[in-house]
């Protein structure tokens, strides 16, 4: 079996039919391997990371392809994925926080976690209307991974109290 190479990829550019067949004609083209991503679109741009396996023989070719469709409007930003594998230890949880939206929810939730070394693993985030009043909530998702050595107790309390410091609805599932 051939050795393969794994690239990150990050991509922005304004939103459009056909942008991401663009990205999967070049991958293919190489003989790539389209692993896994997240794409969405936010407000008129379009923003994604893929990860990419090809032959390690294509690899230099395969970040020509994908870097010429910066000529297109996208901003391309390509990583070879390094040979260590991600941290998996310590113990995963799901955090999910809703409150009314206003400035700094993000950051004092994440503040809490970083403060103890907790890695977000990933997030998602967006803005809905109340079912009753139709005002603004914000409602945001975390997968986060515990480092051992620290107290899910401790840090389901130091969460909940973020909560209650933003007026917020958090839960805390840990094992998610």
């Amino acid at each position: 079996m051939p050795e393969t190479t794994s690239l990150i990829l990050t991509l922005l550019g304004p939103d459009r039919p056909g942008l991401v067949e663009s990205l999967a004609s070049a991958v293919a083209s190489q003989n790539g391997n389209w692993v896994e991503s997240r794409m969405c679109r936010l407000g008129g741009q379009f923003a994604g990371i893929v990860r990419i396996e090809c032959p390690t023989a294509t690899a230099a070719p395969l970040e020509t392809a994908l870097r010429a469709l910066s000529g297109r409007g996208l901003r391309i930003e390509l990583v070879r994925e390094s040979s260590a594998p991600p941290p998996t230890d310590g113990a995963l949880a799901e955090i999910e926080i809703v409150g009314q939206d206003r400035p700094g929810i993000v950051h004092q939730l994440s503040a809490a976690l970083a403060a103890r070394a907790v890695n977000v693993e990933e997030m998602r985030s967006g803005c809905e209307s109340a079912p009753m009043s139709g005002e603004r909530l914000f409602r945001a998702r975390f997968r986060v991974r515990i480092p051992k050595g620290v107290s899910v107790a401790a840090l389901r309390t130091e969460v909940a109290r973020v909560g209650d410091d933003l007026v917020a609805d958090v839960t805390f599932e840990p094992g998610a």
